[in-house]
């Protein structure tokens, strides 16, 4: 049976058990919440990115989740710059034009600001720029797509969480927090 555990990264940490970063490097990593031996991360989240990691001890699994050619949703909850326009979000669902390419069509809604976790740091408040928040569900995986993607359409991402990875949730993990399970 293999092995699969829910982390909920905080900002600042990095996707790995070791810093290969500078010398002296002193970021957090996963060695620093997950002492569990022999797993490993299925696809990755950016240091400035929060919320669901799945690790695995299993290599097809991994490969299942991470590998784009299987399309498995992720859904993230994204604060914008800007009230996000319907526009923005008829562009986000029909796919957007990056750099390498056209993105497949994501789920995209506008949502109330949801009940999380406060950010540490926190992310920078500006009186005269309002932001938004929407619920972004994508079935591909590029480098910093979600934040490539709504800069593309005029909202640039303030704070990201992934709060799903398909049937498995962030629900009632706390930050730094991770649950095991057999699949």
């Amino acid at each position: 049976m293999a092995r699969l555990i829910l982390f909920n990264k905080p900002y600042g940490v990095l996707c790995q058990f070791t810093d290969r970063g500078t010398e002296g490097s002193t970021r957090p990593t996963l060695s620093a919440f997950i002492d569990t031996p022999d797993v490993y991360p299925a696809g990755r989240l950016d240091l400035d990115s929060e919320g669901l990691l799945l690790l695995t001890d299993d290599g097809r699994l991994q490969s299942r989740i991470a590998d784009p050619k299987f399309k498995t949703a992720k859904t993230y909850l994204a604060q914008l710059e800007g009230e996000v326009s319907d526009d923005a979000l008829a562009a986000l669902r029909s796919g957007v034009r990056l750099k390498d390419g056209v993105t497949r069509p994501a789920e995209a809604k506008r949502i109330p600001a949801p009940d999380l976790w406060p950010r540490n740091p926190p992310i920078r408040f500006r009186k005269n720029v309002p932001d938004s928040w929407i619920r972004l569900t994508i079935r591909e995986g590029r480098n910093r797509q979600v934040r490539r993607m709504t800069a593309a359409v005029g909202h640039p991402t303030l704070r990201l969480v992934r709060w799903s990875i398909g049937d498995w949730t962030l629900d009632g993990i706390a930050p730094g927090e991770w649950r095991s399970r057999d699949v």
